[in-house]
């Protein structure tokens, strides 16, 4: 018989590792700055550090390519020639260096074991001093006109409800303001070693950031919009699609919390925009509300009551808003921390004066609606 292509579970966990629900933990980390020959190495010791399977498998039955370098972590494919002939194939994440400023990893870690068990994401195998080992999803990430089509926009729809009903446990309180506020304390006390960068950073009034933030919450305290678990981070490279039976995946749940609905689908929404931040391509009104009914009625979308999906898109774009500020301020801090090569101060002012040309249309749109 030939080899066979399997996606592998964890059922053999080394014995020198501390137990917890059954994942397999290792200190060992992995430096991102290595080079890829020296840090594939560093994996697939990893590996074999957590998987009992592997661990007298020789390096030559390993190989280890790149998915995908994110901003926050780094995806690779890591592929092993087990002794039976079996090929396996997992998938090993790498945090980025410093992102622990943005991100709760014992957050992240706490809701991918819930998430998975709804059927969502890739399947928790193991963790590792600064990353993750996770089954590896046969299938292809989606780029942002991919998210426009019809057709997937409704099946992004749907699972986005079924992804808002999984319950995690612990703290229930919406964490969006608490970020806001927290990233604002981070990013309104940056110096920066780089005269040039100084300057334009000094060019930012966050008295005045502070007043849009405050008032903006204010404004969305107003909406009463459910609290959900929410992904806060649905770009089309967190999407992926297996083709052959169009079976579509979330992935990568590191800013996931207990949010407000209509952040996560506004966030959504701007993601339309892409990596070139072209915000011509934010929905139309009949494409979001296409998006609406399917999230809202899966089974019966024509059947939506138009006061439901009147009320939706104002709540979606009075916290797409919201969606601009967080991403600014985070923009800041990582210009502060981050060691990849890419214009963070760019892009808080690029985030910025597009939440400041969207307010007036959005926030009288909100008013309007409460008043009556």
């Amino acid at each position: 018989m030939g080899a066979t292509e399997n996606i592998w579970t964890a059922m053999d966990i080394a014995p020198s590792v501390a137990i917890h629900d059954s994942i397999p933990h290792h200190p060992l980390s992995v430096d991102t700055a290595l080079s890829f020959p020296v840090m594939s190495h560093r994996v697939i010791d990893v590996c074999k550090k957590l998987f009992r399977k592997w661990e007298k498998l020789d390096d030559s039955r390993f190989s280890v390519e790149t998915v995908s370098g994110g901003i926050t972590n780094l995806l690779l494919k890591v592929s092993v020639k087990e002794g039976n002939g079996d090929n396996v194939a997992v998938t090993v994440r790498l945090y980025g260096p410093n992102t622990e400023y943005v991100i709760d990893r014992k957050r992240e870690l706490q809701a991918i074991k819930y998430l998975s068990a709804a059927g969502f994401g890739a399947k928790l195998l193991g963790v590792f001093g600064n990353g993750m080992v996770q089954s590896f999803i046969n299938a292809r990430t989606l780029n942002p006109a991919d998210m426009k089509k019809p057709k997937l926009a409704a099946e992004i729809a749907k699972q986005l409800r079924r992804f808002h009903q999984v319950e995690i446990p612990g703290s229930k309180e919406p964490q969006l303001w608490v970020d806001i506020f927290k990233f604002f304390e981070k990013a309104s006390s940056l110096r920066f070693e780089a005269p040039d960068m100084q300057r334009r950073y000094e060019t930012i009034s966050f008295k005045e950031v502070h007043e849009e933030v405050t008032q903006l919450k204010e404004l969305t305290d107003r909406l009463n919009a459910p609290v959900v678990f929410s992904h806060n981070d649905l770009l089309s490279g967190n999407l992926m699609l297996e083709d052959k039976h169009d079976n579509l995946y979330f992935i990568d749940f590191e800013y996931g919390s207990y949010s407000y609905r209509g952040y996560d689908i506004g966030n959504h929404f701007n993601e339309y925009a892409g990596y070139e931040c072209d915000y011509s391509l934010y929905p139309s009104k009949d494409e979001q509300y296409h998006f609406f009914r399917h999230y809202l009625k899966p089974e019966k979308p024509y059947e939506a009551p138009e006061k439901d999906l009147k009320a939706l898109y104002i709540e979606t774009n009075t916290f797409m808003l919201a969606s601009h500020l967080y991403w600014a301020l985070w923009a800041l801090i990582q210009a502060k921390v981050s060691a990849i090569d890419f214009d963070y101060l760019g892009y808080f002012f690029l985030r910025y004066k597009q939440y400041e040309k969207e307010k007036q249309m959005c926030v009288s749109l909100a008013q309007s609606h409460l008043s009556v």
